[in-house]
């Protein structure tokens, strides 16, 4: 068995980190640093490869619980907590990375919640509640499935509106196809929040689209 200690002091991922940053290590190795030691039978850095190489994709981890982590010969409990505790840190670091965000354009939204997006088998629909000034509120997902007007009530929508006092909404939700272009359920879905929305007296302001690494505005593409 291949052990840290027997790696030259620059192969090691701490040591790599230290001297080129976080940006350069593999995806595996930001994984042994946070598994921090292996099993029994493999060292830190074989475990860390088995388990991004059973993944489809890096993505899959987010949507993994801890006994769905457990099943993995090598992860613990005690791993499995670690690895989904690093991972809601990262989400909720690029959440608040300036304490305020402000979604002034259908970029700004991708840049958020692409990666949480983009790799999922299946569609999810976020709401975003922004206040006056389209700063952030509060996230919330609201359904996960096959998006249609007649399973996602807009109640479900505009009920964390009225609790965090929001002025206007975007609602962003993912094609796993990987190709943003609306379909006629997406539109019939914006056109009945828009409604509702005008009844609350709480704007939809947009409904964006997240494809692999594009994404469309569903109001840029209804002014075209």
């Amino acid at each position: 068995m291949y052990m840290i200690k027997d790696m030259p002091k620059l192969e090691r991922p701490r040591e790599r980190l230290l001297a080129y940053g976080a940006q350069s290590l593999s995806n595996y190795e930001l994984v042994a640093i946070i598994l921090r030691i292996g099993s029994r039978h493999e060292s830190v850095i074989e475990l860390s490869k088995r388990v991004v190489n059973e993944l489809n994709a890096l993505a899959d981890l987010r949507e993994k619980t801890v006994n769905e982590l457990t099943r993995i010969k090598g992860i613990g409990k005690t791993k499995a907590i670690t690895l989904i505790a690093a991972l809601e840190l990262g989400k909720r670091v690029l959440l608040t990375k300036d304490d305020k965000v402000q979604f002034n354009s259908p970029k700004a939204v991708f840049e958020l919640l692409h990666y949480d997006l983009k790799d999922l088998k299946q569609e999810v629909l976020i709401a975003l509640y922004l206040d006056l000034k389209t700063n952030l509120i509060a996230k919330k997902e609201i359904f996960r499935g096959s998006l249609s007007q007649s399973l996602v009530h807009p109640r479900e929508v505009f009920k964390y509106a009225v609790k965090y006092s929001a002025y206007q909404v975007i609602l962003v939700h993912n094609h796993p196809s990987g190709d943003p272009y609306p379909s006629k359920q997406d539109i019939q879905l914006t056109e009945a929040m828009k409604k509702a929305g005008k009844l609350l007296q709480i704007n939809i302001l947009d409904h964006i689209i997240i494809g692999n690494n594009c994404y469309l505005s569903i109001n840029e593409f209804e002014q075209k």
